[in-house]
């Protein structure tokens, strides 16, 4: 994917998440002299198999596991120091040291301790089906101007004016939701002192430091947390998460040009799956997906929430292809459908008597869409062991070529499992 037209590459979930893109984002950083998380924060979580280990990576990107590639967290991430740091005293105790490979925006915003209390007693978050880990209300500070940054813990006097204002909003809020809780300022800051300095050492400028990258002729890979679907502007709101999942969220969040960017990689699940509530219009009925749930292991990497399983949903990765600006495809997974009978494609939806092949923006009219499916025969035979294209079940390519030609986007890569040898390039 790396060469000398197309250096900087944006990895992107062209579904609603857990796409499989930690996976893609590991081969790929093999070529690569920069991997750069964007935004989210510690609610998603890539998993990456090497060998006989997993690793779970909630913020530090995936390309860590590769001893030579620098990595960085960008601005439109928003940070929990605690996970982080947890998080890399795990890989150096897993032989995957992390020390002098991270760089983290000073202009990142933190979650902060009040941010966690208030999402956990927040009945809105739990209606949406969010984490709980201070996510929205992190970003919620940000919007209202009341956020503290990386760089504000070079501030003692500005630093507790900040807390003070981000104490007092979270302790209204907890007023309102009808709840004893409170935070307070001294707690708040006695936190911020225990990982202010670690913080700080690693902390500065990512948007100039990968513009000079760029410049210099580096290999930057972008990658995203969440999928297309849970954009805050262009998913299913309002289920969906706080940040721009999309690829144009690359772009602020890490502060380049837009026009830095050569390519746009999307991950799609050989199926669909989604965590928590909104609509998902593919959602295959019971017990068939609970099967798929099981061979699939679709239960979340940071929450251990179970996934709800779709049949391939065209109109989404179609529209989520137009949003990105989608240069290539990732088949992610294709294996678990390896033992099915018949594999069912979403070509379009049927609702209130008006077919739509486009991606509404009403989740009334998802609520109420009728799928319009086209059925495959599965190819009942493992695909594990499918190294080049010409490897796999006719049967399997025909489904692979329908999802090209619906998507209007090349397949550049499929997956038959979890390792780093079971990614097929095509």
């Amino acid at each position: 994917m790396f060469d000398s037209k197309m250096r900087t590459l944006v990895v992107v979930g062209a579904q609603w998440g857990d796409e499989g893109k930690g996976k893609l984002v590991d081969v790929l950083a093999e070529g690569a002299d920069w991997v750069v998380r964007y935004q989210g924060g510690a609610n998603a979580g890539h998993t990456v198999h090497i060998g006989e280990k997993s690793f779970v990576l909630r913020q530090i990107p995936s390309g860590i596991l590769h001893p030579k590639v620098k990595c960085a967290i960008g601005n439109g991430v928003v940070l929990d120091p605690e996970t982080l740091f947890a998080e890399m005293d795990k890989l150096a105790g897993d032989g995957m040291s992390p020390e002098g490979r991270i760089l983290v925006s000073d202009r990142a915003h933190l979650v902060m301790p009040y941010h966690k209390l208030v999402d956990g007693e927040s009945e809105a978050s739990k209606a949406i089906g969010t984490t709980g880990r201070g996510i929205g209300p992190a970003y919620e500070d940000k919007a209202g101007r009341r956020g503290v940054r990386v760089l504000d813990l070079r501030n003692p006097k500005r630093l507790r004016e900040l807390v003070d204002r981000g104490v007092a909003h979270a302790n209204s809020q907890l007023i309102a939701f009808g709840r004893d809780a409170r935070a307070t300022t001294d707690d708040t800051m006695r936190k911020l002192e225990q990982f202010g300095p670690r913080l700080l050492s690693i902390a500065g400028d990512v948007g100039l430091r990968i513009h000079r990258a760029i410049r210099a002729k580096e290999a930057v890979l972008l990658e995203g947390a969440q999928g297309s679907l849970l954009d805050i502007d262009h998913g299913t709101y309002p289920f969906v998460t706080s940040s721009s999942t999309t690829s144009g969220g690359a772009a602020t969040g890490v502060g380049i040009a837009p026009t830095d960017i050569d390519s746009v990689l999307g991950v799609v699940k050989a199926y669909t799956t989604r965590v928590g509530n909104g609509p998902l219009p593919t959602e295959i009925e019971e017990p068939l997906g609970s099967e798929i749930r099981k061979l699939g292991n679709e239960f979340g990497a940071v929450t251990g929430r179970p996934r709800r399983c779709g049949w391939f949903d065209g109109v989404v990765a179609r529209y989520a292809a137009r949003v990105n600006g989608l240069t290539d495809l990732a088949v992610t997974k294709l294996d678990v459908l390896d033992t099915l009978e018949s594999v069912g494609l979403c070509t379009g939806y049927e609702a209130d008597g008006e077919l739509y092949t486009e991606f509404p923006g009403d989740i009334d009219v998802l609520e109420r869409a009728k799928p319009k499916y086209e059925w495959f025969d599965g190819w009942r035979s493992s695909t594990q062991g499918a190294r080049a294209i010409e490897d796999l079940p006719s049967s399997a390519r025909a489904y692979l070529d329908r999802i090209e030609e619906l998507v209007e986007t090349r397949i550049s890569y499929v997956s038959v499992g979890t390792r780093r040898d079971q990614i097929i390039g095509l």
